[in-house]
C-alpha cells in the first residue's frame, strides 16, 4: 500500500510563495523516514532540514511540490478564503502522487471538515480514485506522522531556497518574508515610502499587513 503525506510551507509569509510538499513511500518501507530521523520541520535547524530533504527525496517512492506564487495568492483570496486555498492546493499535490492513504496536516480549525473538503475537491479530477483513498487529516500532523513530517520538510527547504534567491535577484535582504519579523516590515516600509504605496509582486497585496503599512504611511504623510 502506497502512503502519503501533505503539507504546507509559507501559508502565512507577506513575501515570498507558498510551497505544498507531497512525499509518497510504500507502506512497508515508511520506518525508513523514522531511521533517518524526520521530525517536525520547525524543530530542525535550517542544515538538518536540508540534509534530510536530500535523504527524503532518495528514499521516497515520489514527492511533489507545488509553487503558489504571491500574485496567484492574491488572485484565488478573490474568490475564496485562505482555508479554500489550501484545499485545492493539497488536492493538486494529491493529484501527483494518488496514494491508497494519505496523511493530511489539517488547515482548517475543524480537522475532519477539511478532509472531507479535500476528497470532494479531489474527486472533480480524480472521480474514482477520490472513491478509494483513504484521508486522514490532524491538526500537528507534522509531529504525529513520519510522511508528513517529510513533506513539511521538502516544502520548507524548497520554500527558504526560493527566498534566498528572491533575496540575490532583488538584491536586499526583506528577512524571512513573515509580518511579524522586523527585517520584513522594515523592507515594506522603506519600499512603500518609496514607491507611494504601491509594492512589488514578490509581496502578497491581500494581506492586512500591507493594509497596516499602507495606513502607517498615510498617518506619516499627514503629520
Amino acid at each position: 500500500m502506497m502512503i502519503a503525506g501533505i503539507d504546507e510551507a509559507g501559508k502565512g509569509p507577506v513575501i515570498g510563495p507558498m510551497c505544498i510538499g507531497g512525499v509518497k513511500i510504500e507502506e512497508s518501507r515508511a520506518h525508513i523516514l523514522k531511521v533517518l530521523g524526520v521530525a517536525d520541520s520547525k524543530k530542525l535547524t535550517p542544515k538538518k532540514r536540508e540534509q534530510l530533504a536530500a535523504q527524503i527525496k532518495k528514499h521516497a517512492d515520489g514527492f511533489f511540490i507545488l509553487e503558489v506564487t504571491p500574485s496567484q495568492i492574491d488572485e484565488l483570496r478573490k474568490i475564496m478564503t485562505m482555508n479554500e486555498i489550501m484545499v485545492v492546493c493539497f488536492s493538486k499535490v494529491l493529484e501527483q502522487l494518488k496514494p491508497d492513504l494519505v496523511f493530511a496536516d489539517a488547515a482548517d480549525i475543524k480537522a475532519e471538515r477539511f478532509a472531507e473538503n479535500l476528497r470532494r475537491q479531489y474527486a472533480k479530477t480524480s472521480p474514482d480514485h477520490a472513491k478509494k483513498i483513504e484521508i486522514i487529516s490532524m491538526h500537528q500532523a507534522d509531529a504525529i506522522y513520519p510522511t508528513v513530517s517529510a513533506a513539511s520538510i521538502i516544502a520548507k527547504v524548497h520554500r527558504d531556497e526560493l527566498i534566498e534567491e528572491l533575496k540575490k535577484e532583488w538584491d536586499v535582504d526583506f528577512g524571512s518574508g513573515y509580518p511579524s519579523d522586523p527585517k520584513t516590515k522594515e523592507f515594506l516600509l522603506k519600499w512603500g515610502k518609496e514607491h507611494s504605496g504601491e509594492f512589488p509582486n514578490i509581496v502578497r497585496h491581500s494581506w492586512q499587513t500591507v493594509e497596516n503599512i499602507r495606513e502607517e504611511l498615510k498617518k506619516d504623510e499627514s503629520k
